[in-house]
């Protein structure tokens, strides 16, 4: 922890509030994505050490490619 006269860092804030469960471990509180700015605009992706990505799991047909998902 840092020195409480320290304001935290969003990303020191971040990684305590992860951390505070019972039984949480540093991979919990590994960065999911990544943020860059080009031209002003900012674009955000998981990254690839990304324990959880969104959308289907491996094993399903979407992720699987076996048939096309509908769109919604």
């Amino acid at each position: 922890m840092s020195d409480a006269s320290e304001p935290l860092t969003d990303e020191e804030a971040r990684r305590e509030e992860l951390l505070r469960a019972g039984g949480s471990t540093e991979a919990d509180a590994a960065p999911r994505i990544e943020t860059s700015e080009h031209d002003g605009v900012t674009r955000i992706d998981i990254a690839d050490t990304a324990a959880v990505r969104p959308g289907p799991g491996p094993g399903t047909p979407e992720a699987d490619g076996d048939e096309p998902g509908e769109a919604r």
